[in-house]
């Protein structure tokens, strides 16, 4: 049976866009199943934890970081227009009104029921950090489901009926009994592993499991 491996992560998270390739590596790499748990940028769980105008230093230097991070990997980075969360950044009030941010998690949950979860999630997020303007428009987001042999269309459906925003709360939930709050945040055995830059560290440990594919 393929070791499960839990991986809470964010539509808007410029760091879970990176961890993307990594974990479809691990997929070819290990006996895994990496299950996509989507959950809701820290700036809509948690408006009270969020960047203030006063203290710009916290994004700022995650605004550095993640490009330093990007061009070391090699991968395409720009960040996006439009912006997954409706957020004043002169203010950094984030607005009631997400259209967006919704949109995108519960497309998310859909292609993990689906089980193309983590296919879906590197195609989309290449999409919004990687240079596509109006990422929302036209047949963008149509064309990524579609590499992943997805239909667009149904999982607008699907999601328009279904109870996605529950699977949703119950990721929030399982990333705080897992002992974390940020993403992404791999999961294995209940051993939490924090940041793309944790990858390695993960492949070590599902070495020491005995996962390796022969």
């Amino acid at each position: 049976m393929a070791e499960p491996v839990d991986v809470y992560w964010s539509f808007r998270s410029p760091y879970s866009y990176l961890v993307t390739a990594d974990l479809l590596q691990l997929q070819e790499d290990f006996d895994v199943d990496i299950a996509l748990r989507v959950v809701l940028p820290l700036a809509i769980r948690n408006k009270e934890a969020v960047f203030d105008a006063a203290n710009r230093k916290p994004a700022l230097y995650i605004l550095m970081d993640w490009e330093r991070r990007a061009e070391m990997l090699g991968r395409p980075h720009v960040w996006p227009n439009p912006d997954p969360i409706v957020q004043d950044y002169e203010t950094m009030q984030v607005a009631d009104e997400q259209p967006h941010i919704w949109r995108l998690s519960k497309l998310g949950v859909e292609a993990q029921r689906q089980g193309k979860g983590v296919e879906f999630a590197a195609a989309v997020s290449s999409l919004v950090f990687g240079g596509t303007e109006d990422w929302d428009t036209g047949t963008h987001l149509k064309d990524a489901a579609a590499t992943c042999g997805l239909d667009l269309a149904q999982m607008e459906t699907a999601i328009s009926e279904g109870d996605h925003l529950d699977e949703i709360e119950r990721n929030h939930d399982g990333l705080e009994a897992a002992g974390h709050w940020g993403v992404p945040t791999m999961v294995v055995r209940n051993e939490p592993f924090f940041g793309q830059d944790r990858v390695d560290t993960l492949r070590w440990h599902l070495q020491r499991l005995g996962r390796t594919k022969s």
